[in-house]
């Protein structure tokens, strides 16, 4: 596991496996609600959003949390594990 998107409803623990799997084996995570809401709880962009994961999906290895229906196509053709 290197590339690993973890998915699933609202308060489910995504964010807690996440950090959990990171400290396990040593890959950075990225939580999108962290990455999207920008001050004043305005969220980003679609376009601001793609570009993020675009980025993000490029790397070697990481854990990335969280839903983001419109930008699945981005992480789930990139990923080696979804865990929901």
């Amino acid at each position: 596991m290197r590339k690993i998107a973890i998915i699933g409803s609202g308060g489910a623990g995504k964010s807690t496996l996440a950090r959990q799997l990171s400290e396990k084996l040593a890959i950075d995570v990225y939580h999108l609600d962290a990455l999207f809401w920008q001050p004043n709880w305005v969220l980003a962009s679609r376009e601001t959003q793609r570009e993020i994961q675009s980025r993000l999906v490029r790397q070697d290895s990481w854990i990335i949390d969280g839903n983001y229906g419109s930008t699945f196509d981005l992480r789930l053709t990139a990923v080696d594990t979804i865990i929901f």
